[in-house]
């Protein structure tokens, strides 16, 4: 029995097999999309868009797949899913790669994953085999859809995670550029740090973080490219047998939608921690990566921070009044940032540098750069983007930026517009960004005893009621008939002193004792042009009279458990 049970097994592992190649037989062949530069574009049935980037120069092989899912894109309670899941995917598939992190090791590869506001991406970098790619592209295809999301992984790799944000936490630096994010984003997500908060790295729900994996680890939603020495006929053909067999999944993915709003005023935060160094940081909104408007704000940052030429530079270097300084802008598919920030030594004023800053920035539009400092700096960036193109691991990762933008040959349009950028460019740019209405700005003081207000977790709801017991019910009040013929006959009128008095008995909730007065006066003649007059006099009955101040009268309602409300017109006060 024995001996035929293995024979049986072989004969369906074999019968499998065959079915698999049957299956990537009958595959479609991918579609040609587009090719730019010695990068040429596929796409798979199933919406898995493949870029191919041969370079037989190297000697070694990058495989990158970038995942169309960031920060943006968490909800309530999912802040840092994007980032979690980069980490639990290196834990392993659920059959076939089920030790992801050694068998990269056995490859000798390179390797890395990292998330970012608008992406996720992966790559590998290995010696230029066949088996080594048939290797890759197997674990990639595997784990976009099999990786092994488990609990019991999630409790480990979540305190790693956690050991990450206490890093940043401990980097005043860090921490004052994600609260002045944060507060420059009102609405948008792009305030959110992709590391996520402590509470849903440390509570997030199993079934969330599956369902989320599920919903964007998908082939209609990620790019993979390869690039490096192989053979493109055969390596396309590769990619189809090993990605083109995953069903192009049925769930919809809707589009963010959220914008933010203009800003309407400076707005400033305000860091106290322990720290050695003073900080400045200072942000203004900025369009898309996508909009013309992108690379002249880009080229305006390193007029501004370029070392040894540019303003702020010389204005807070040479002058020595801060030890460093730097800028970036964020280069997304929705509008995003332009970032400054500056160290400042505990014996120099932080304030100064500040002002020095937003004088720098913010007055650069009133002395145009020359063309030849345009020229510098646009001359700079081309070179590192020519850089990059001869390096096909650089390629493969820098790619994933342009790729979460929405369309990879970004890049080369990038380089494009950046050689038509002028100087007029830029004080346009200037002018209409970088203003003080449209600044968050932000100062880390260094604090030895930072005095905080701890906020402790909400309880219970059952461990604060476990012992609860209720006073005497109020008196209830009876079921009362409000039609006319009712009211009539229970209501006793009478006159006291010319005053028409009308009392409706009926027993109410708690007691309680509900009075009306209304005085009429005055005629059309005495009254007119009073209307002002006799809404004020109302108003001022409530605040207090000869005998009693306006909190001893109030003092007086509140004894008596009572409201009182006074509205007034020219010909009446109720």
């Amino acid at each position: 029995m024995k001996k035929l049970f293995y024979t049986g097994l072989a004969i369906l592992l074999l019968q499998g097999a065959s079915f698999a190649q049957q299956k990537a037989k009958s595959l479609p062949i991918p579609e040609k999309v587009t090719s730019a530069e010695g990068i040429t574009e596929y796409k798979l049935a199933n919406g898995l868009k493949v870029l191919l980037f041969p370079d037989p120069s190297k000697q070694t092989i990058t495989v990158n797949i970038t995942y169309l899912v960031g920060s943006r894109h968490e909800g309530y309670g999912e802040t840092g899913m994007s980032h979690l899941l980069e980490h639990m995917v290196f834990k392993g598939t659920k059959e076939k790669h089920k030790e992801v992190a050694k068998e990269i090791s056995d490859h000798g590869a390179q390797f890395n994953g990292t998330t970012w506001l608008d992406r996720t991406n992966y790559f590998e970098t290995f010696a230029a085999t066949d088996e080594n790619l048939d290797w890759a592209l197997d674990m990639e295809a595997d784990r976009m859809i099999n990786s092994r999301i488990s609990k019991s992984e999630l409790e480990t790799e979540m305190t790693v995670v956690r050991n990450e944000f206490e890093s940043g936490e401990n980097d005043p630096g860090s921490v004052l550029m994600e609260r002045i994010v944060s507060t420059a984003f009102l609405w948008h997500n792009y305030g959110n740090s992709t590391i996520g908060a402590r509470s849903d790295i440390e509570k997030v729900p199993i079934e969330n973080l599956q369902a989320y994996y599920r919903k964007y680890y998908q082939p209609d939603n990620a790019v993979l490219l390869v690039a490096g020495k192989f053979d493109p006929v055969k390596t396309l053909k590769l990619i189809n047998e090993k990605f083109g067999v995953i069903p192009r999944p049925e769930r919809v993915l809707t589009p963010t939608f959220t914008a933010e709003p203009t800003q309407d005023g400076e707005r400033e935060v305000t860091l106290r921690r322990v720290g050695d160094v003073q900080q400045v940081g200072m942000a203004y909104h900025i369009p898309s990566g996508l909009h013309p408007d992108y690379i002249a704000c880009d080229v305006l940052v390193d007029l501004l921070t370029d070392a040894p030429s540019g303003r702020l530079y010389k204005a807070l270097i040479d002058t020595k009044k801060a030890s460093s300084q730097s800028g970036f802008t964020f280069q997304l598919k929705e509008p995003g940032l332009v970032y400054f920030s500056a160290e400042v030594l505990k014996n120099k004023s932080v304030d100064s540098v500040k002002n020095i800053m937003i004088e720098t920035i913010e007055q650069f539009a009133k002395k145009a750069p020359t063309q030849e400092e345009v020229d510098r700096i646009k001359t700079k960036g081309i070179k590192n983007i020519e850089l990059l193109l001869n390096n096909a691991q650089r390629v493969g990762v820098g790619l994933s930026e342009y790729i979460a933008q929405g369309d990879w040959r970004l890049l080369f349009h990038t380089r494009n517009q950046l050689e038509k950028v002028t100087a007029a460019d830029i004080q346009r740019v200037a002018a209409k960004y970088f203003k003080s209405a449209n600044r968050t700005s932000g100062i880390f003081y260094p604090t030895e005893k930072p005095d905080r207000a701890e906020i402790p977790e909400a309880k219970d709801v059952a461990e604060i009621l476990k012992d609860f017991k209720g006073k005497a019910a109020v008196a209830e009040g009876e079921a009362f008939d409000p039609s006319p013929s009712n009211i009539d006959s229970r209501t006793k009128t009478e006159k006291i002193a010319g005053i028409s008095l009308a009392l409706l008995p009926k027993k109410t909730r708690g007691n309680s004792v509900y009075a009306r007065m209304t005085l009429r006066f005055g005629d059309e003649k005495s009254l007119l042009g009073t209307s002002t007059a006799a809404d004020l006099a109302s108003d001022m009955l409530t605040k207090g009279t000869a005998k009693h101040t306006r909190q001893q009268f109030q003092d007086e309602l509140d004894k008596l458990k009572a409201r009182v409300s006074i509205s007034g017109s020219p010909f009446q006060a109720v």
